[in-house]
């Protein structure tokens, strides 16, 4: 994060969007949030959050506690998975609570569309769930995405 707030003052904003991208990466398995909040960088935040990042819902998380916002509890009864999420699915369900269609997800992770669709059957196979809105309520119920702070 300290790499990201340096690059971006010296005026390098590929470098800076590089590590701050970097930074989510290695906070959201365990929802660390402690580094963008003892170095707030809302600015950076705000326009990292326009490019299509696969950490929008952590960013989203910690422009809600930069705004003074109550963190929401993550469910501690939730029914753990019975099948583990391989790691492309992972990296295809981080992108679910982004506005990005199939397509558009397919070509930011350089794979085909029936990839994503056998990706989506999967992920809603082992969460046990029929909407891609039902799989980013259950993966966050789980950990595995940062929770939601906005009340529907």
């Amino acid at each position: 994060m300290l790499k990201a707030s340096a690059d971006d003052a010296l005026g390098d904003t590929g470098a800076s969007s590089r590590a701050l991208e970097r930074a989510l990466e290695l906070a959201e398995p365990d929802g660390l949030l402690l580094p963008f909040l003892l170095h707030p960088a809302p600015d950076l935040l705000e326009r990292h959050s326009r490019f299509r990042s696969t950490h929008a819902s952590l960013i989203s998380e910690i422009q809600d506690l930069l705004a003074g916002h109550a963190p929401a509890a993550r469910s501690e009864d939730a029914e753990p998975l019975r099948e583990p999420l391989s790691e492309s699915e992972l990296r295809v369900l981080r992108y679910l609570p982004t506005n990005l269609r199939g397509p558009e997800i397919a070509a930011e992770l350089f794979v085909s569309q029936n990839t994503i669709r056998a990706h989506l059957r999967n992920i809603y196979a082992k969460l046990g769930v029929h909407s891609r809105t039902d799989a980013v309520n259950r993966a966050r119920e789980l950990g595995l995405l940062s929770p939601s702070l906005r009340k529907r």
